[in-house]
């Protein structure tokens, strides 16, 4: 695995208040199961709002707590390193428990980003990132991207032709 997908304790050493500096950080988090363009947007958007990001990825087992059986489809550690080699993350910290909660709690990022799918008293972690003097945004979702429309159109296609000898 790559070196910017990080145990919580090492981004807590790494960008955690204490260490940061100046540096705002932003943090946001997810399944991306099947990283798609919409994925993409918001993580860019996320970063252009600080000057670090560090991507909370649900563990296979959250995720299959969250979304059921079938779900992932791409194991975490793929998800990760998808995840850490684009340019717009400095760090990814996958979690087990249902909610980053304990992941926020330990960096206290700055900026705090959820999709606008997300109400705004469900956003998990808003008390901690506040009452530490941060700040959560809401970003758009990108509408014509949804992974489970993705998996659904895949599911749904022909099987292919026989080959031919």
């Amino acid at each position: 695995m790559t070196t910017r997908v990080l145990s919580l304790p090492d981004a807590a050493l790494r960008f955690g208040r204490p260490h940061r500096g100046r540096k705002r950080l932003v943090f946001t988090n997810g399944c991306f199961d099947l990283l798609h363009p919409g994925h993409i947007q918001t993580l860019e958007a996320s970063r252009a709002l600080g000057d670090a990001l560090i991507v909370g990825l649900n563990s296979d087992t959250s995720v299959t707590q969250l979304k059921g059986a079938g779900r992932p489809v791409v194991p975490e550690s793929e998800r990760a390193e998808l995840l850490a080699a684009l340019d717009c993350v400095d760090a990814v910290v996958i979690f087990n428990e249902p909610t980053p909660r304990e992941t926020i709690a330990a960096l206290l990022p700055d900026v705090l980003v959820k999709g606008g799918d997300w109400p705004d008293d469900q956003i998990v972690g808003r008390e901690e990132v506040e009452s530490a003097g941060g700040k959560v945004v809401s970003i758009p979702v990108v509408p014509q991207y949804s992974t489970t429309a993705l998996l659904q159109k895949i599911r749904n296609l022909p099987p292919p032709p026989p080959a031919k000898s």
